[in-house]
C-alpha cells in the first residue's frame, strides 16, 4: 500500500484526489498546510491522521511514500525538489511551475534521486480521449490533418481567487486550462505542437492584468493546426474535442470535463459511428496508474516531461498573445 501525503489542503484533493487515492489502494496518512488551524480543519474532515506546517515535517516522515502537490503553481518547484531529495514519489499539479528553467530543474531532480514524477493531467485518463487515440492510431480518419479544442467553461466562485488575482503565483486561463488543451491533444495525437499564435481577453472577471479567456492556433510537428479557445467566463458553453482527417472525423462532446462524460462520434464514408467508451473516474485511473508505476509497472498516465511539454505551450501562448506573435514551443528536454 501506497502512503500519501498531501502538500496543500487543496479543493481539487477535497473534491477529487483524496477519494480518487483511497480507492486505488492507497492511505493518506498526512497534509501539510502552513496555516495551522486550516490544516487541523481539513484532516480532521477528511479522517487523516496528522497535519504539519512545514514541508520539512511531512517530506521527513518515514510513514510517507509518496506526496500530492496541489499548492498554487510558484510553489510547486521548492516543494518538488525537496520532496525528491527525501526520496518521496511526486504526483504534482499542473503547470508544474512558472517558468520552463524550474520546471526542467524539477524534471532532472526527480530523474537523478530516481522516483517517480507524475503531473495531474486528469484529461488523458478520459475513455473519450483513449478512444479518439485509439482510432488515429488504427487510421480510422486517415492522416489527422486538423483538430479543434473547445474548454471555455465558467470558473465558479468558490475556485476563482489566486487564478483570478495573481500573477505571481501563475493565475490566468492559460496556464490553468490552455496546458491541459495542449496536454490532451499531445496525448491524442501522438504529436507536438511546435509553434503557437493567440489572442487573449481580459472581459472583467481576471483582476491584475491576468486574461480570463484565450484563442488560438497551434501548430504541430506533423503539419497539423489545432485550434483551441478557453475561458473562465462561460456560463453555458459545452465543451468538445475534435480531429478532423483525410478519411473521416471524430466529434467529441462533453469531454474536456473532470467527470467521466462524454460521447465521441467517429464520421466517414460509411456514416456516423457512436464510439463504446468505458468510463470510469478519471482521477482513480491516474492514480492506479501512478501506484503501479512506483511498483516499476509501467509509467505514469502524465510524466514530468510531459508537464513540461503543456508549460511550454502554455508560455509561448501566453507570450504569442502578450506581443501578437507567433512564438515557437520548446521544452528543452
Amino acid at each position: 500500500m501506497t502512503r500519501w501525503g498531501l502538500i496543500g489542503a487543496s479543493t481539487i484533493a477535497h473534491e477529487w484526489v483524496i477519494d480518487a487515492i483511497r480507492a486505488s489502494g492507497g492511505e493518506i496518512v498526512a497534509v501539510m498546510s502552513t496555516n495551522e488551524e486550516r490544516g487541523k480543519k481539513y484532516a480532521a474532515e477528511h479522517n487523516i491522521p496528522r497535519s504539519v506546517t512545514t514541508l520539512d515535517a511531512l517530506v521527513s516522515d518515514p510513514n510517507v511514500d509518496a506526496v500530492y502537490i496541489s499548492t498554487t503553481n510558484e510553489l510547486h518547484k521548492d516543494q518538488v525538489l525537496a520532496a525528491a531529495k527525501a526520496g518521496k514519489h511526486i504526483l504534482c499539479e499542473k503547470p508544474l511551475a512558472t517558468s520552463l528553467a524550474d520546471a526542467r530543474a524539477m524534471v532532472e531532480a526527480c530523474r537523478t534521486a530516481n522516483v517517480v514524477f507524475a503531473t495531474n493531467h486528469h484529461l488523458r485518463n478520459a475513455a473519450s480521449h483513449t478512444a479518439m487515440r485509439d482510432a488515429i492510431a488504427a487510421g480510422r480518419i486517415g492522416t489527422p490533418l486538423a483538430a479543434k479544442v473547445f474548454h471555455a467553461v465558467y470558473l465558479p466562485p468558490h475556485l476563482q481567487g489566486w487564478r483570478l488575482d495573481r500573477p505571481e503565483a501563475g493565475g490566468g486561463v492559460i496556464l490553468d486550462i490552455t496546458v491541459h488543451d495542449t496536454d490532451t491533444l499531445r496525448y491524442v495525437l501522438g504529436d507536438d505542437p511546435v509553434e503557437a499564435t493567440a489572442f487573449s481577453q481580459k472581459s472583467g472577471l481576471a483582476k491584475a492584468g491576468l486574461e480570463d479567456a484565450v484563442m488560438g492556433v497551434m501548430r504541430f510537428k506533423s503539419g497539423l493546426i489545432a485550434l483551441f479557445h478557453d475561458g473562465f467566463t462561460t456560463k453555458y458553453s459545452e465543451t468538445g474535442f475534435e480531429v478532423h482527417g483525410t478519411e473521416g472525423s471524430l466529434v467529441g462532446l462533453n469531454v474536456m470535463s473532470q467527470k467521466p462524460i462524454g460521447t465521441v462520434t467517429l464520421r466517414n464514408k460509411d456514416g456516423e459511428t457512436e464510439l463504446k467508451l468505458d468510463q470510469k473516474n478519471l482521477y482513480e485511473t491516474g492514480i492506479a496508474k501512478f501506484h503501479a508505476a512506483i511498483a516499476g509497472q509501467g509509467k505514469p498516465a502524465a510524466s514530468g516531461e510531459d508537464g513540461l511539454w503543456s508549460l511550454a505551450a502554455g508560455l509561448a501562448v501566453a507570450e504569442a498573445a502578450r506581443t501578437g506573435t507567433a512564438q515557437p514551443i520548446n521544452p528543452g528536454l
